[in-house]
């Protein structure tokens, strides 16, 4: 096995499942058992400035092996996994040469990952893939990228021939739960640009993603006795629906696709007398963004005057912007990724991403940071599985990066 892939198999065993609505940072302490790990590992590689701070951020530098200078380049990705799916006893599993069938991912449960359901896992046809065992998540979003990095210095450190110039190394936690770069210091990161690995698809080249928002609804209804109710109560369940209802249908993540935005109800509670309600609000345009809030906040003072002011409360807080605004004023950024993937045979396959990245909030404090592709496939999912070729290819690009900057 390879490097790269002995580091992902590694680290995908160690539980770093992040968590909404914590009071802690990192909002759970286990994701600091892979960060000390990453710590002791950098140290063995004998990189320099070894840190890891009292947020759970990891960051090291790799110095100049060239006398002439150069920019500072960052490398970063994620620690923590989805809380969307189990991070626990993860138990990858190798399928090696894959002959484009049904991959049976647990006999007793029947569990199975098919290109029926799944038709992009035919591309995969004689790779080798990493796979789970039905029942957690892989975690390659983003140990994947975590792995490439690691094994991309390793690689540079014992290969001192290759030229390259100071590189900067993070690792962030909670990116998972909206909070990864929340007190990330960039002017102590150092870095004149970076890159994120924590996207896809081979070749993925991503430098546009969408402007995001959350939105935090309670509703207070009046509970009656049903026998006695009419003229009295308000029900604050119908209330939540009858709100969600003012909304687009087709506007919703199931009918939407490439640079088209939704809302997305992700939770609903309640009973008749309280009702709370969580959306997030996507769009690339800005333009339509703020349309997609404004419309909402409509929805929200229709429902007041229709039940009474203070029924329904809605708190909107906007997340992140498209790194497209900060990004594509440094197209010498992205020419160096372009050459760094035709260096190794790949033509970038550039994509608007349908989601962020820490990159996505570094970009706008000043760190412009488009992101990378990993290998991975259908994230936050037991049925989430690795490329182990595109994970070598992801791991390369970063050298070659790093090569052609020197």
């Amino acid at each position: 096995m390879t490097d790269v892939l002995d580091r992902f198999l590694r680290y995908v065993k160690i539980d770093t499942q992040s968590a909404h609505h914590s009071e802690t940072y990192p909002s759970t302490l286990k994701q600091l058992d892979l960060s000390r790990l990453l710590v002791e590992e950098l140290r063995e590689l004998n990189l320099e400035d070894v840190k890891l701070d009292d947020f759970g951020y990891v960051t090291a530098t790799l110095p100049s092996n060239v006398s002439h200078p150069t920019p500072t380049i960052g490398f970063i990705a994620h620690v923590d996994t989805s809380p969307a799916a189990s991070g626990k006893d993860v138990k990858p599993r190798l399928v090696e040469n894959y002959d484009g069938g049904d991959i049976v991912l647990n006999h007793e449960q029947g569990i199975l990952l098919s290109p029926s359901d799944y038709p992009e896992i035919s591309q995969h046809v004689g790779e080798t893939l990493v796979v789970t065992d039905g029942t957690t998540l892989l975690g390659a979003d983003d140990k994947a990228g975590v792995a490439a990095i690691m094994s991309a210095v390793a690689t540079l450190v014992q290969n001192p021939q290759i030229p390259h110039g100071k590189i900067r190394v993070g690792f962030t936690p909670d990116e998972e739960v909206g909070a990864g770069v929340d007190h990330f210091d960039v002017p102590a990161f150092g870095a004149d640009f970076a890159f994120t690995m924590d996207g896809g698809p081979v070749g993925e080249l991503a430098y546009e993603n969408f402007n995001a928002a959350g939105a935090e609804i309670s509703v207070h209804g009046k509970s009656f006795h049903p026998g006695d109710a009419k003229g009295k109560l308000v029900n604050a369940v119908q209330v939540a629906i009858d709100f969600h209802n003012l909304l687009p249908v087709f506007d919703r993540p199931e009918h939407t696709e490439k640079r088209e935005g939704f809302f997305h109800l992700i939770s609903l509670s309640g009973e008749a007398e309280q009702a709370d309600m969580e959306y997030i609000i996507r769009d690339h345009d800005r333009q339509l963004f703020e349309g997609k809030k404004a419309l909402m906040r409509q929805a929200a003072d229709y429902i007041n005057q229709r039940y009474g002011v203070g029924t329904l409360e809605l708190h909107l807080k906007d997340q992140y912007y498209n790194m497209l605004e900060k990004v594509a004023p440094h197209p010498e950024i992205l020419d160096l990724a372009r050459k760094a993937y035709r260096a190794i045979g790949l033509e970038p396959v550039e994509v608007a991403v349908r989601g962020g990245t820490d990159g996505s909030r570094l970009s706008f404090m000043g760190l412009p940071t488009p992101n990378l592709f990993t290998g991975g496939y259908n994230y936050h999912g037991r049925f989430e599985y690795l490329s182990v070729e595109e994970l070598k290819l992801a791991s390369q690009v970063i050298v070659e990066i790093a090569r052609l900057a020197a």
